[in-house]
């Protein structure tokens, strides 16, 4: 069992006279310290009110839900796995796979209550494989637009784009206006997110029982509606982490990407008006989106009770009412339970911005995980290929489309 004296810390937070304390200590990963660092600086303090016996240290931030998956599946090699790791929505089923992940289920059984923290079942789906919960969703984001409003309405625009169509009309009266860059549209987010949105938006998954989907007509849709917007918006090739830089300056005026980033472009935007919209669809409203995000699950390899019991009381004070609520008004992410949105009535109505997703939320589909050994080569190929197409190195979307389907066809089980 790991131990950790906390009685100096507690003194010094309560003012109190105490008796010697000691606390469990459980160790926990997570990804994205831009976005999650100001969450976890709120929720430890919350967690440790209703459970002062137990510690949280946290392991090295992963830098993406791919790093994630990648650190755990060598901490798992090397015996040394966390207690707790957040992992991508779309990463579950290869932890659920390798049998790294625990399932839930018999901490579940346990809890008189748990059904009374209302979990939508949509969200509770996706962290469940073969008839059992293996992880409980923390964050739950769908894409959105992002707009400087100021740079709209200098343009003569005084309406969000409704679909890609309009968004280029907007590029165009913007490039009058003298913007360079009008927008930047998220191609470069983790797990090819934005690929599966634009199949999701015609109604079909990148994926279907277990084979490739994207070798028809949606498919090759997909890839010349990101051509068209690449090449009429004019826009450059920025990584992820580098996406969101020229948004906040004023320099781009249009930024699509993840309803995730609210909290942090509200937090470093400059001096103009920032609006969210519904994600724009392919000539209509879009028929689905993929749920983005990640959920939280036991890894813990320790055999003493007590420590697996800490573990346990973290994922669930997380994924509560509390927790989820937390993530929602730091982030911009969907709460993954009724209980948290009653705690939120009053934020979203005095925070719009964080609300856009919410009002999307009908649409959320599954985010494609690729089975087997090559799930993450196959985000790799699909990656380099989405790239190709913003440096300009691809024209033909039809010979981009065969080349893309045999390499991922070879990568599949």
């Amino acid at each position: 069992m790991k131990y950790l004296n906390t009685l100096p810390a507690l003194a010094l937070a309560t003012g109190a006279l105490t008796t010697s304390a000691q606390a469990i200590e459980i160790e926990v990963g997570y990804a994205y310290s831009s976005l999650f660092d100001v969450t976890m600086e709120r929720l430890i303090p919350e967690f440790n009110k209703a459970h002062p016996d137990i510690e949280v240290k946290f392991r090295a931030t992963y830098e993406n839900y791919e790093d994630g998956t990648n650190t755990i599946l060598r901490e798992s090699v090397a015996g040394d796995l966390p207690d707790v790791t957040f992992q991508g929505l779309n990463r579950q089923a290869l932890l659920v796979e390798k049998g790294i992940a625990k399932s839930l289920e018999p901490f579940i059984a346990k809890e008189a209550d748990f059904a009374k923290d209302g979990y939508h079942q949509a969200m509770l789906d996706l962290g469940t494989f073969n008839g059992e919960v293996y992880g409980l969703p923390y964050s739950v984001s769908l894409p959105v637009g992002y707009y400087n409003m100021d740079a709209l309405r200098k343009a003569g625009v005084t309406e969000l784009p409704k679909t890609w169509d309009e968004v280029i009309e907007t590029c165009d009266k913007l490039m009058e206006v003298g913007y360079k860059t009008p927008m930047w549209w998220g191609w470069s987010v983790t797990g090819n997110w934005f690929f599966q949105a634009l199949m999701w938006s015609q109604g079909e998954p990148i994926l279907k029982d277990g084979k490739v989907n994207f070798d028809g007509d949606a498919g090759l849709a997909a890839l010349e509606q990101m051509k068209k917007l690449f090449r009429e918006c004019d826009m450059p090739n920025l990584s992820a982490g580098d996406a969101g830089v020229p948004f906040n300056s004023g320099e781009v005026a249009m930024y699509f990407w993840s309803t995730s980033a609210v909290g942090a472009i509200e937090r470093a935007k400059g001096d103009f008006e920032l609006k969210t919209g519904k994600y724009p669809g392919m000539g209509q409203q879009p028929m689905g989106l993929p749920a983005g995000g990640n959920s939280v699950m036991m890894v813990s390899t320790s055999d003493d009770p007590a420590e697996v019991d800490a573990a346990w009381k973290f994922v669930k004070f997380a994924t509560s009412g509390i927790g989820a609520a937390l993530v929602a008004e730091t982030t911009g992410y969907i709460p993954p339970n009724k209980a948290a949105n009653d705690l939120l009535t009053d934020f979203y109505a005095q925070n719009p911005n964080k609300y856009t997703a919410v009002e999307q939320s009908g649409l959320l589909r599954d985010w494609i995980a690729y089975p087997g050994d090559n799930g993450l080569a196959i985000t790799q190929v699909l990656y380099d290929g989405m790239e190709s197409i913003v440096t300009g190195d691809s024209d033909d979307m039809a010979a981009l489309q065969e080349e893309l389907v045999e390499e991922v066809n070879d990568l599949l089980p």
